[in-house]
């Protein structure tokens, strides 16, 4: 027996022996066959870069099973608390089986009028122009309209047709009727400011006829507008 052999081995690593144990190579061999893929599935590639024989022969060495992660088709691994959660599909996906879904899309346009717009509104240019306006006024008294239709110039008096004088002016030419309770109603001036002159000099011609007449709740009843819209109106 030589001694100084037997020294010099122990400084050199254990090898492996030529010929491996028959039992060691068919526990091997039955742990390829169970770690090899289904040709169903798609084969993994190892972050590792070590094939699973070299890796089977390191745990029998080391003694230490290592737990390969679960990778997905992705390649991605998936934590804990994502294999917990039901996995819901994203909003507005398309599913199987339901026709338009639950909640059907609304057009992200605002709503478009039933009714056409006329082009009278998308002219600018077509101004309407006053044609008459009525307002009332209270003289403050009791008035005798005989005596106004004889003293007044322009000025008549039917009380068979109606109850109240009718008395014109030229400037500004409008038309007041005068009753005998001391109302008086303006018409036909072209603006607000023609009638409130013209029922001001209407009330002066009746103070200057014998009355304490007065200018009182003067008031514009109504207002008559034209205007060309420059399109043809069916009437019917």
């Amino acid at each position: 027996m030589d001694i100084s052999g037997s020294f010099l081995n122990l400084g050199t690593p254990l090898s492996v022996p030529s010929q491996p144990d028959p039992v060691e190579e068919q526990h091997i061999q039955e742990l390829q066959r169970q770690l090899q893929p289904s040709p169903l599935q798609p084969q993994q590639h190892d972050t590792i870069h070590q094939s699973p024989q070299n890796q089977h022969i390191q745990q029998q060495r080391t003694g230490v099973s290592v737990i390969q992660p679960y990778t997905s088709s992705s390649g991605l691994t998936p934590q804990p608390q994502s294999l917990l959660q039901p996995q819901t599909p994203p909003v507005g996906a398309h599913i199987p089986g339901i026709s338009g879904g639950l909640f059907p899309s609304t057009p992200g346009g605002p709503m478009t009028p039933m009714t056409p717009i006329t082009p009278s509104s998308a002219d600018p240019g077509i101004v309407p122009q006053l044609q008459n306006i009525v307002s009332t006024v209270n003289l403050g008294c009791k008035l005798d309209l005989k005596k106004i239709a004889l003293h007044a110039r322009n000025a008549e008096y039917n009380p068979k047709r109606f109850a109240a004088v009718i008395m014109r002016i030229r400037e500004p030419r409008t038309t007041a009727l005068i009753f005998s309770s001391g109302k008086m109603v303006c018409t036909g001036a072209k603006s607000e400011e023609q009638s409130r002159l013209a029922a001001r000099k209407y009330a002066r011609i009746v103070q200057k006829l014998g009355f304490e007449a007065k200018f009182l709740d003067f008031k514009i009843q109504n207002m008559v507008g034209s205007c060309d819209v420059k399109f043809p109106i069916r009437l019917e």
